[in-house]
């Protein structure tokens, strides 16, 4: 049990940091700590995962390349605003509604399932993130929080329940419109730090799946 329990933590952990790229800009100091011997430490060992590699080799790539980029923190900047911030037909809107909704506005049917499942749970929303519920920063940190109260958890039977209730939210909250949005993120991002990101979270949640049901 103890072991699940160490473990959760590192899912939850990784699905905090993907929610973080979603959610703002990188800063100066960001970018900084992306160059540092830990984080790449960080990124080498999720790597070594063969269904990560991919992922992570492009995620390292761009990070590398980044340092020949003049103005590196702005530009990235420009990159998240391109890509999340403009219109459906400009941007891969990080929005569940935009891709899996009847009516292809925001606020669809997935937000209001959010916002329930988030009220459910006792959950709010970041108050520094002012987005519909259904916005994927916000989709990874609930799953991050559900993993960690997991860990609350004494009896061996009620935790198999809590892992089987993530594996149901992830299929059907997280990989119901991700591929999508990744597919998207290809197009649409010419320099790749953010599509390798968002190709490392479809990874990571298909890998998640694969631990969930013990496969």
């Amino acid at each position: 049990m103890q072991e699940i329990k160490a473990f959760n933590e590192k899912r939850a952990e990784i699905y905090w940091w993907l929610s973080s790229l979603y959610a703002k800009e990188l800063t100066e100091e960001n970018l900084e700590q992306y160059h540092s011997a830990q984080i790449r430490s960080f990124l080498t060992s999720l790597g070594e995962n063969s269904d990560l590699k991919p992922s992570i080799d492009r995620v390292i790539d761009s990070l590398n390349r980044l340092i020949d980029r003049e103005d590196a923190q702005l530009e990235l900047a420009a990159d998240f605003c391109d890509l999340f911030l403009k219109s459906d037909r400009d941007s891969a809107l990080p929005y569940a509604s935009m891709y899996i909704g009847e009516t292809g506005l925001l606020n669809d049917k997935p937000a209001k399932e959010m916002e329930a499942l988030m009220l459910e749970h006792g959950v709010a929303v970041d108050e520094g993130l002012n987005e519909p519920a259904d916005h994927i920063a916000i989709e990874l940190d609930f799953l991050g929080n559900l993993i960690i109260r997991s860990n609350e958890l004494e009896q061996e039977r009620h935790i198999e329940e809590a892992l089987i209730e993530q594996e149901s939210f992830i299929r059907q909250h997280l990989l119901s419109w991700t591929p999508k949005f990744t597919a998207k993120c290809q197009t649409l991002d010419e320099f790749g730090f953010y599509s390798a990101i968002a190709s490392l979270t479809v990874a990571f949640l298909e890998l998640d799946c694969t631990y969930l049901i013990g496969e």
